[in-house]
């Protein structure tokens, strides 16, 4: 009979959960850990925050210490890719050569960055952002002094959080989107022209509806060129339009894949001795009524747990409440829910001049998702709003001496 080991493949935020989960839920026997970057699981999110304006160290990033891992009896194989899941045999084989047998096997693989496919894009000075190498390569590139002039591609949540961290370093960025305003895939117009006019006041130079044609330079990027001619100098380049999911070992050892490792409510795949957990898996929602793809650490962290306890026959069903934050001068951005399907966004506050406010998604008058910025009552309140699919009406929301406790349904029901 095969020795218990489970082996997981990926060391982001959800392995470090699923060995930490796996424990706790009695696993007895073996665990293997693979990652192919040379370092402990870290925290991402600080990347392009804390850890690009230096007020983080890479080891206070860990998620766990070495010494953690160790007293879990977790085997660290880091700095070494996976090339092969045979599951006939049930063994996974490494780029060293190296052949592990496993009896459970999680697949928390992650996304990578989608690259950009225009001429010069490999040209010095051009970078990515995803992993703690990518930022100390651009903060070393970025050491030659401040006022350098940094060009910024893409005006996501990634892109504005690294043109904030640059700015408060002093440096000189402008930021192109392709799209005809900021944020416009994940948020509302309302979000997109506050945070608009909070990086235009912080001086960030922003255009919107700038598709990038070329990278510019001869042993090194000097500018970036755009579909419509304008050029923009730029001693520095950095790259933000979003990820791919890591679904290459998946595909090639015959599992189900979409938009992601396809997995069903107990984070297993289309073979039950493997699970995925984190950016890389799809799954569909009850509550959304559609399968997709989230990236989001509180979604990677409770997926692995779903995992882990599948893995010890503990299974319980996971379905996600997303939420999401982002921290950008001295504001925080806290998100729950999903806005998507929406008829009416809500602004609860000034948006326009000041630096405080949330919107509400609605569907009829059923609360589909909240943005709130710089009101973490607002956000503790609306992710128990958003839970219970509470029905509020618009009048109430936009009313700020409203007290919207009052409309969650385990409370006495309210009246317009």
């Amino acid at each position: 009979m095969r020795t218990p080991h489970a082996v997981i493949l990926g060391a982001g935020h959800a392995a470090a959960q699923l060995v930490t989960s796996l424990r706790q839920q009695g696993w007895q026997g073996d665990i293997t850990l693979v990652g192919d970057e040379p370092v402990l699981p870290y925290q991402r999110p600080p990347l392009s925050k804390a850890y690009l304006a230096g007020q983080m160290s890479a080891e206070q990033m860990l998620i766990k210490n070495a010494a953690a891992y160790e007293r879990a009896g977790v085997t660290l194989r880091l700095g070494v890719r996976a090339r092969r899941i045979d599951r006939a045999q049930q063994q996974v084989y490494l780029a060293t050569g190296e052949v592990l047998d496993y009896s459970a096997l999680a697949l928390t693989l992650g996304a990578r960055v989608r690259e950009l496919p225009v001429p010069g894009a490999d040209l010095p000075g051009v970078f990515y952002l995803r992993t703690l190498a990518d930022l100390d390569r651009i903060k070393t590139c970025a050491a030659a002094g401040a006022g350098r002039r940094v060009v910024m591609v893409g005006g996501g949540y990634i892109g504005l959080e690294t043109a904030a961290g640059l700015r408060q370093l002093g440096f000189s960025v402008t930021l192109l989107e392709a799209m005809p305003r900021l944020l416009e895939r994940v948020t509302s117009a309302e979000v997109s022209a506050f945070y608009q006019r909070v990086h235009t006041e912080e001086g960030v130079d922003i255009r919107c509806g700038k598709s990038v044609q070329r990278m510019l330079g001869d042993t090194a990027v000097t500018a970036v060129q755009c579909e419509d001619g304008e050029t923009f100098p730029a001693d520095l380049v950095i790259v933000g339009i979003g990820v791919l999911p890591n679904v290459e070992l998946a595909v090639a050892a015959g599992l189900d894949v979409g938009n992601g490792i396809r997995v069903n409510a107990f984070a297993q795949t289309s073979d039950p001795l493997i699970v995925a957990a984190g950016d890389c898996t799809e799954f569909f929602s009850e509550v959304h009524g559609r399968s997709m793809r989230l990236e989001s650490v509180p979604h990677a962290m409770a997926q692995a747990s779903c995992a882990a306890a599948t893995l010890c026959g503990k299974p319980v069903a996971y379905q996600a409440q997303p939420w999401f934050w982002s921290d950008q001068y001295d504001l925080k951005l806290q998100m729950a829910g999903l806005s998507l399907g929406n008829d009416e966004a809500v602004v609860r506050g000034d948006s326009r001049q000041g630096r405080s406010f949330s919107v509400y998604y609605l569907a009829g008058s059923r609360l589909l998702a909240v943005d709130c910025v710089n009101r973490p009552k607002d956000f503790m309140l609306g992710k128990k709003l958003v839970a219970a699919a509470a029905e509020i009406p618009a009048a109430a929301l936009a009313d700020e001496s409203s007290d919207l406790g009052r409309w969650l349904p385990t409370l006495q029901p309210a009246t317009p």
